[in-house]
């Protein structure tokens, strides 16, 4: 569905593009989304699991700044699997503010299980595209991501931590 707003015609195609981009986003999510949570996972909780099986044992602040989460958020996530028993954290003993997050062996049988389940239904769900239009696609995207995504997890950690000074960091 085009804008219907009167401007110039830069700004109307920047925001068809931007109408569509997130529509699809939208549309792609929403599937993903129902076929992680058939497996008993929110897409928060399945993007930690998938980070540290692929990344292994990360700090909170690390995984908050991959899935561009808030520091609030990713806590909240970690609480509730560690209470599942998926994830188990250490503070580490060389600088004890620092809690690095490991996957337990059953949160590594759990994402092992469904990692592949989602991969088959990401290929699917992408298969709508020919594989030159997924690698347009995805040079596009990363174009469209790159640039700010460490500005804006800066940004939430200021919000966060508003006494902290850059001096300080």
């Amino acid at each position: 569905m085009p804008t219907h707003f009167k401007g110039r015609e830069e700004t109307i195609r920047a925001l068809n593009a931007y109408v569509n981009l997130i529509r699809a986003s939208d549309s792609v999510a929403a599937h993903m989304s129902q076929q992680i949570e058939q497996s008993g996972l929110t897409m928060g909780q399945f993007g930690v699991l998938e980070a540290l099986l692929h990344l292994g044992p990360m700090c909170q602040y690390a995984i908050g700044e991959k899935l561009l989460r808030s520091g609030g958020n990713v806590t909240l996530v970690i609480d509730n699997l560690e209470k599942h028993g998926w994830v188990r954290r250490e503070r580490q003993k060389d600088d004890r503010r620092l809690v690095k997050i490991y996957l337990t062996p059953k949160g590594k049988r759990l994402i092992a299980r469904v990692f592949p389940e989602h991969a088959e239904a990401v290929t699917r769900e992408m298969s709508r595209l020919t594989p030159d239009e997924q690698e347009t696609l995805r040079r596009i995207c990363r174009k469209l991501g790159t640039n700010d995504a460490e500005k804006l997890c800066e940004e939430r950690r200021k919000k966060e931590h508003p006494h902290d000074s850059d001096s300080t960091q």
